[in-house]
């Protein structure tokens, strides 16, 4: 009698991929110590007084300008990039909600009604037939594969949730930003008008000592020349206010600026102080880290997945019908059918296993994603922590500077009017006054924005919600927190 034909190495195979499998959960715990990374102590740039308290969610209060919270407030509703990630948290619950459903059995009901007669010949016909039905199905998830699944969805539904955060605090900090440059560009137009009227008037004293010989054609042409540059930067000034409105609207999601700044002048803006805490805090403050954190779970689950997907899975199924020609006796006589069966892939050219590898290769780019976001982070936060202090110091020597300047004008004219002065001299004294007196506004304004990009390079004061962090039941294939 002939021996039975063997697969040498089949059952070894089998052994193994069983083996990977149920392994499969402790070699990915295992590879969550890879994500582990070495956080400065403290903060290389940390501000003078710097505390540890945590920031107001609405931290555009501590500026204190209603203006800037109405138009914050404005954003978060219209903006359209923050309701497109907000429909993006939908769509993601969706396919969690799909995902989970895998998990439940599968029931379906059928009720059906026909009709057969003749057309001609002597061909016996039944008449009129009634069926009902229910069919169940389910698939026992052996090897978690469906849980795995469910538990990628999930955490791509975190990942969405966290998303929209990172979208809510980009919009917030860019109105912020935008509006203070809004505001800055308007002190900075009047600035050069003020400076344009006072050239005028120059311009005027000039004129009347040439008509008297006081004067060469030189000087009255310098003049002029400043003159004509200050009209230059006013337009220039005026141009890019309006484009910054232009740009604040298309945040508030309008296309033409409907509103009309009323903010305050920048130096009656409050200058927060902004608490930065230790720096490995801001692992939880930072919603795109959280982003992050939760696609490299989803994708640990797609891997255990893929693995299962190689392993045998076993369905089960029942159908309850009925079938009469009559439908008051329809349920007279049900039939009932109960199957199992078992599925093993065998030769598939490679497709499950690929799957697999592509699931690996995917959790390999997500980890370096997600430290690259950890990186990015701390990077973020030196440099609006340098930018702070820079400016500040920046800011105070300037101060002298304006005061100094704004006083040397006022000798040269007075010296100019007495005789006393060149009027070249008198020409680079209001050069250099209408210098400084521009570049004190674009500093307050770099003041407060970087107090801005601070806030947002610590989190805005963002936490994980209860809906994004709580862990679903084991029961439940999704989540109504959106």
């Amino acid at each position: 009698m002939m021996a039975p034909k063997t697969w040498p190495g089949y059952g070894a195979r089998w052994a193994a991929l069983l083996c990977a499998a149920l392994t499969s959960g402790c070699a990915l715990h295992g590879d969550r110590a890879g994500r582990a990374m070495e956080l400065p102590s403290a903060w290389r740039h940390a501000q003078a007084g710097d505390t540890a308290s945590p920031i107001d969610a609405q931290w555009w209060r501590s500026f204190g300008s209603t203006e800037l919270g109405a138009l914050i407030a404005r954003a978060q509703s219209r903006s359209n990039d923050l309701a497109a990630a907000v429909a993006r948290v939908r769509q993601a619950d969706a396919r969690a909600r799909i995902a989970g459903a895998a998990l439940q059995p599968q029931v379906t009901a059928s009720l059906g009604i026909g009709r057969e007669g003749r057309l001609g010949g002597a061909a016996t016909v039944a008449g009129s037939t009634y069926a009902a039905g229910f069919a169940a199905s389910y698939e026992l998830d052996l090897w978690g594969r469906s849980a795995a699944l469910r538990d990628e969805a999930l955490q791509g539904l975190r990942a969405s949730s966290f998303d929209r955060d990172t979208v809510r605090l980009t919009v917030t900090a860019d109105v912020a930003g935008s509006w203070l440059l809004a505001l800055a560009l308007r002190e900075r137009t009047g600035i050069a008008g003020r400076n344009l009227d006072n050239a005028r008037r120059v311009l005027a004293l000039v004129e009347a000592r040439s008509r008297a010989g006081a004067v060469s054609p030189l000087d009255l042409a310098q003049q002029r020349g400043l003159v004509a540059a200050q009209q230059r930067a006013h337009a220039a000034l005026h141009q890019q206010a309006g484009d910054a409105e232009t740009a604040l609207a298309l945040l508030l999601g309008t296309t033409t600026p409907a509103f009309d700044l009323q903010g305050p002048r920048l130096d009656a803006l409050q200058v927060p102080v902004v608490g930065t805490g230790a720096p490995s805090a801001l692992l939880a403050r930072r919603p795109d880290i959280a982003r992050a954190e939760a696609q490299l779970a989803a994708a640990d689950a797609n891997v255990l997945a893929a693995r299962a997907a190689l392993l045998p899975t076993v369905s089960l199924s029942a159908t309850v019908g009925t079938g009469e020609s009559r439908f008051g006796r329809l349920f007279d006589n049900p039939i009932y059918s109960l199957a199992a069966g078992l599925a093993a892939p065998v030769f598939d050219g490679g497709r499950l296993a690929g799957n697999r590898q592509l699931a690996e290769a995917k959790r390999e780019e997500l980890l370096a994603a997600y430290r690259a976001a950890i990186v990015g982070a701390f990077a973020d936060a030196e440099t609006a922590l340098n930018g702070v202090s820079a400016i500040d110091a920046q800011a105070a020597a300037q101060a002298a500077e304006l005061a100094e300047a704004r006083r040397a004008a006022e000798l040269s004219e007075a010296r100019y009017r007495a005789g006393a002065e060149t009027l070249l001299a008198l020409l680079d004294a209001q050069r250099t006054l209408y210098a400084a007196q521009d570049l004190a506004v674009q500093l307050r304004m770099a003041r407060l924005q970087a107090r801005v990009s601070l806030y947002r390079a610590m989190g805005g004061g963002w936490q994980e919600s209860r809906c994004t962090g709580a862990a679903p039941a084991a029961d439940e294939g999704h989540t109504e927190c959106v």
